[in-house]
């Protein structure tokens, strides 16, 4: 039987995954992660810190508090910020298990007893011949490997995922046969610090955005938007569009922050592209071998897509099977079947005609 600290956020898939530990005779302590939150907004978090506290009391467990809210504002919201200012999209979430889940509280619970740490994603750790391969989680809904794709054989070796063999609806079963206080609690939405304030009003705190032109692809205005580094390429939202062209729904192809102005067409193969660079290359475990055939996704609940990965003195490249839309910014995580082999960043788009 193991020391395991559980990551509680006050939601039900964590609680489950405590529940799931003690039951099976480990030495499981509670632990809520305080991160950032701007002042501006209002956050549940002081309501999942004391359901997080519930839970351990209704499982006779010790319950624990860790502040890394100093840690989130640099490792996760201003490098989410620098790439917002920059027209890229980022995704925080996979920079929050990183460098908060798996890197800050990982090493603060070893340094305080833990020989593992558990969490409540959907995900799995499968370990043979001394090594570990990180697997999509069993319910394919809710599967959150997308958001793990950075951890290590060294994280890997000290991680558990206690409902990544669960349903959804298996998990909330088996929190109401340990009666834990959590059990019809809603699943929280979108990025907490956020809260329920758009991501246009957050962003509008900390960049300067200013309204500029929508053009087509031949080069004319036909409309306007609020600011460029409030786009994402793919999207067809949070610009106005004037005349015949308004008629159809129009896709962000392009975006240019030093201009302040973004390009759209009402085709959307024109926001795809054939190949994309990567930086920030990760592996679980071994790197593909050079023109490895893959399955990728650049989003979460993405479709897997066919591609082909190629490493050289220029770096990652990945080459899909047919075009694709990728933003920059967005994570491409890289898979083998259910088997997540690792990721890296989009840094720069390639069409080949």
């Amino acid at each position: 039987m193991k020391t395991v600290f559980v990551g509680l956020s006050g939601g039900v898939d964590s609680a489950t995954s405590a529940a799931l530990l003690k039951q099976a005779g480990h030495h499981v302590t509670g632990v809520f992660i305080k991160i950032y939150r701007p002042e501006f907004i209002e956050c549940t978090w002081k309501e999942d810190r004391l359901d997080a506290m519930r839970v351990c009391a209704a499982l006779s467990i010790p319950f624990r508090e860790i502040d890394l809210s100093e840690e989130y504002k640099r490792g996760v919201v201003d490098s989410m910020l620098a790439d917002y200012a920059a027209g890229i999209t980022p995704n925080p979430d996979i920079l929050c298990n990183a460098r908060i889940k798996f890197g800050a509280f990982l090493r603060w619970a070893r340094e305080h007893g833990a020989e593992k740490i558990a969490t409540g994603h959907y995900a799995r750790i499968v370990e043979q011949d001394g090594r570990f391969r990180l697997l999509r989680g069993a319910d394919s809904n809710k599967d959150q490997s997308y958001f793990l794709f950075r951890l290590t054989q060294e994280t890997l070796a000290h991680a558990l995922f206690p409902v990544g063999d669960l349903m959804k609806p298996e998990v909330r079963e088996k929190a109401k046969k340990f009666n834990l206080p959590v059990a019809q609690k809603h699943d929280s939405q979108g990025i907490c610090f956020i809260g329920d304030v758009s991501m246009e009003d957050f962003l509008g705190r900390y960049i300067s955005t200013v309204p500029g032109a929508v053009l087509n692809m031949s080069g004319q205005k036909i409309g306007e938007h609020h600011g460029a580094a409030l786009v994402t390429i793919g999207q067809r939202h949070g610009f106005k569009i004037v005349g015949d062209e308004a008629r159809v729904p129009q896709y962000v192809v392009s975006i240019d922050t030093a201009k302040n102005e973004i390009v759209v067409s009402s085709n959307r193969l024109d926001a795809s592209v054939s190949e994309v660079h990567l930086r920030d290359v990760s592996w679980v475990d071994t790197a593909p071998q050079d023109s490895a055939y893959i399955e990728v996704q650049a989003r979460y609940r993405d479709k897997p897509v066919a591609a082909t990965l190629t490493t050289n003195g220029n770096g990652t490249r990945v080459h899909f099977a047919e075009p694709h839309s990728a933003p920059p910014g967005q994570s491409l995580v890289i898979y083998k079947g259910d088997v997540c082999i690792g990721g890296g960043v989009i840094e720069k788009q390639v069409t080949i005609r």
